[in-house]
């Protein structure tokens, strides 16, 4: 699909590429995944500023949303993804694949700092109320 961003979206894009820590708050369907995955797209393929990605995302969100999304936009092609969900031993597959962006559960966090080297530059912290 292609991705033709509202105003307020661009805007949204533009200041996450301006200021390296900070925060989205927009109502449901407004495009938060989609402004940030842009942005991320820009810092990992084409500024090269950012190498890898952690995504720390509800589980619903981290299972569906992100990688829905991933796969609809088509100006996001070239981000590689990778879930780090399941079982330890899918968890630990998945942080072997390499690609530019992981996404785990907040569950899964605790067992990622304790049990995985922290080699990620860029993290993106999902919240739902």
């Amino acid at each position: 699909m292609k991705y033709k961003p509202h105003d307020y979206q661009t805007f949204a894009t533009d200041f996450v590429l301006e200021h390296p820590a900070c925060g989205l708050i927009l109502d449901m369907g407004l495009g938060k995944s989609v402004i940030t995955l842009t942005a991320l797209w820009f810092l990992l393929l084409d500024s090269f500023d950012v190498g890898k990605v952690l995504v720390v995302a509800p589980k619903r969100v981290a299972e569906n949303t992100w990688p829905t999304e991933l796969k609809k936009w088509e100006h996001l092609d070239g981000l590689t993804w990778s879930l780090v969900l399941g079982s330890e031993k899918e968890r630990r597959a998945a942080l072997q694949r390499r690609v530019k962006i992981y996404i785990i559960n907040r569950e899964n966090v605790t067992w990622l700092v304790d049990n995985y080297r922290w080699d990620f530059d860029t993290l993106v912290m999902v919240v739902c109320k």
